[in-house]
């Protein structure tokens, strides 16, 4: 099956903030509809702590979070999770069963660092 890959603009991917950040906090969200984590992520001085929601719990246990440097998108509004507020998004990929592998750089950079 092909799917059809809609074109954007240079100027377009630009305005995306993908940054790396270190997962310092992770606490259970049973309210969420589907099994997550509420996450803290530190993106360093410029953006300091975000927190993130995150359906990754059936690879990831809260231990081997810690400390894990992630990719997120910085700069989409706050969104409202039930009784929780997302300031980013923490990007991975769908694995075969459709759970979720987490998109982490292969070395440790400094936090807030821009992909580009």
């Amino acid at each position: 099956m092909q799917f059809a890959m809609q074109e954007i603009s240079w100027d377009n991917f630009e305005k995306k903030e993908l940054r790396v950040g270190t997962i310092v906090n992770v606490g259970d969200f049973p309210e969420a509809r589907k099994p997550a984590y509420k996450l803290e992520i530190d993106f360093g001085e410029e953006l300091g702590i975000k927190k993130s929601s995150a359906q990754i719990t059936k690879h990831y246990s809260k231990e081997d979070l810690m400390g894990k440097q992630v990719v997120c998108v910085t700069n989409f509004p706050p969104k409202q999770i039930g009784p929780f507020v997302s300031e980013c998004l923490t990007t991975g990929f769908a694995d075969e069963n459709n759970d979720v592998v987490l998109a982490i750089p292969e070395r440790t950079v400094p936090n807030g660092t821009k992909i580009f």
